[in-house]
């Protein structure tokens, strides 16, 4: 595990020349993309969510589309669409943006359903069909989404179907004093540093990795704490509606790809909880009387945590 291991410690590094002092952030993104999944980015605008899926992409040396949801994108816009090739007389398929290694979808909650619902197959199965043809998506691939809390108007909010998709959510949050003005002297020399950026690794590399992630070992005790997490929210009193097994499978897998960041073919207790957060808070839903009540959905997740007991057996 210490090769994958000093690969994403290389991602890391070469990300946080451009993104400063958000290491956790850049982290989950690196851990949503070893395990094929897929991020939602939730934060106000200018904190460096489309920063940094562009560093992601230029430290890979991957293809990069960025899709700007608007409420005039259609659904063929992102997967694509069939049509006659005058010289031959047959229907030629002609790609979407979503034909990319990484994708940003950017303000996804801004475009009506039909078009959010294009993301659906995209997402889970890691295929396009059009016109009844399937057509395969670039490996590696992930979508990394972003939307506005604040702004509402004009907005569509994500199903909980789609919701359910994304591998994992997470913020990058304002700069520290300290931080703002390390990005300040950063940014304001000749050339902006995203440009230049130099791949560390390619995709081959990625590709690799993911196939390690499912040989590190899960224990029976740890996939009984999952599932007790997990069961836990559907019987929460403040939520409406719980984890899905979907979930626990992707808390599994986040807790892997953490064993591998600290060089472990194991899985401990500790990487689910490390995960816990940014893995299950977008997929449940609170009733209406937590809400009126400011309960979050953090708070939630942190007392099923606390109320959880902890397997003492080790691998």
């Amino acid at each position: 595990m210490q090769q994958p291991r000093k690969l994403i410690r290389a991602l890391q590094q070469n990300i946080a020349t451009v993104i400063v002092g958000k290491d956790e952030a850049i982290e989950y993104a690196l851990i949503a993309l070893i395990c094929r999944g897929h991020v939602l980015i939730e934060d106000v605008p200018g904190v460096g969510k489309t920063t940094l899926a562009s560093a992601l992409a230029k430290s890979l040396d991957c293809s990069f589309k960025r899709i700007q949801f608007t409420p005039d994108l259609m659904p063929t816009d992102v997967t694509g669409f069939s049509m006659v090739n005058m010289k031959t007389g047959e229907m030629e398929y002609k790609p979407g943006a979503i034909m990319s290694q990484i994708v940003l979808a950017d303000e996804i909650n801004r475009t009506g359903p039909k078009a959010q619902a294009a993301l659906l197959e995209v997402m889970e199965e890691y295929q396009v069909t059009v016109d009844g043809i399937t057509y395969p998506l670039p490996k590696p691939f992930i979508v990394l989404a972003t939307q506005n809390p604040v702004e509402f108007v004009g907005t569509y909010p994500l199903p909980e179907a789609q919701m359910d998709r994304f591998f994992l959510k997470i913020a990058i949050g304002y700069p520290s004093i300290d931080e703002e003005m390390d990005v300040l002297e950063r940014y304001s020399g000749r050339v902006s540093p995203i440009k230049t950026l130099e791949p560390v690794c390619t995709a081959q590399d990625i590709v690799d990795m993911q196939e390690q992630v499912g040989l590190v070992y899960c224990s029976k005790e740890v996939r009984h704490y999952v599932a007790s997490l997990v069961a836990m929210t559907r019987s929460h009193p403040s939520l409406q509606l719980g984890a899905s097994t979907r979930a626990a499978i992707a808390l599994i897998r986040a807790g892997q790809a953490c064993a591998i960041l600290d060089g472990r073919d194991y899985v401990l207790p500790e990487d689910i909880q490390h995960m816990v957060l940014p893995v299950l808070s977008h997929r449940i839903i609170l009733n209406p009387e937590a809400r009126m009540k400011a309960v979050t959905t953090e708070r939630v997740i942190m007392q099923v945590l606390e109320n959880t007991p902890v397997p003492v057996k080790l691998p």
